[in-house]
């Protein structure tokens, strides 16, 4: 039971994060009906890794100054000695929610602001992040029938699937901007780890992403 919650759970808020927040919402590589588009915004919150607004706006400016001055995660800004490899490495990973610059979202997401649809879901983020914690705990109640079901739930299908995936999504900004291949030209530092794609649901070809 605890590792159907975790996979099954694992799987759904990763497609909201890489088919919702990036391709669709950040890229707007495919268009949706506003059923799909409710979904993916439900699904991408219950990630927790933050609401799907500031989420776009953040990495539309990264790929705006990907590894230069104003990118609000490159691990390529420290200097190339071991120290600023492994500072760079820190702050790209997790640090930088506590050092960026909040991006103008009037600027950089005018076209989610504009859908009142989807602003009206993505107001309730944080009913959408407890749902997803709320969910495998019943879950897990019923099946065992006991607070210790309940428990077991919360832990491996909220908790420890939330930590897992938001590692999964920061090691690409920070591990993947600075190793791997490289087979495509870019003005930045990006890179593939094909190794890694299943895990990452194909974020993991990131050099392609970026150069193309």
């Amino acid at each position: 039971t605890e590792l159907v919650l975790f996979f099954s759970l694992w799987l759904l808020t990763g497609l909201g994060i890489t088919v919702g927040y990036h391709r669709l919402f950040t890229h707007r590589t495919f268009k949706a009906k506003q059923s799909v588009i409710t979904a993916l915004v439900i699904l991408g919150s219950m990630a927790g890794q933050g609401g799907v607004v500031s989420w776009v706006a953040l990495h539309r400016r990264h790929h705006e100054c990907s590894d230069r001055d104003g990118d609000p995660h490159s691990p390529n800004l420290y200097g190339s000695g071991v120290k600023g490899r492994l500072r760079g490495l820190m702050h790209s990973h997790f640090l930088w929610m506590r050092r960026h610059e909040y991006p103008n979202v009037v600027h950089y997401a005018p076209d989610l602001i504009k859908n009142r649809a989807l602003v009206r879901v993505a107001r309730h983020y944080y009913y959408w992040v407890a749902l997803g914690l709320i969910l495998p705990a019943v879950i897990g109640g019923v099946v065992y029938q006991s607070w210790t079901g309940v428990i077991s739930g919360l832990l491996w299908g909220g908790l420890v699937r939330m930590f897992v995936l938001e590692h999964i999504v920061w090691a690409i900004n920070s591990f993947l901007h600075m190793f791997g291949t490289r087979p495509y030209a870019s003005r930045e530092n990006s890179r593939n780890g094909g190794v890694f794609a299943l895990v990452t649901l194909g974020e993991s070809w990131h050099n392609n992403h970026h150069a193309f």
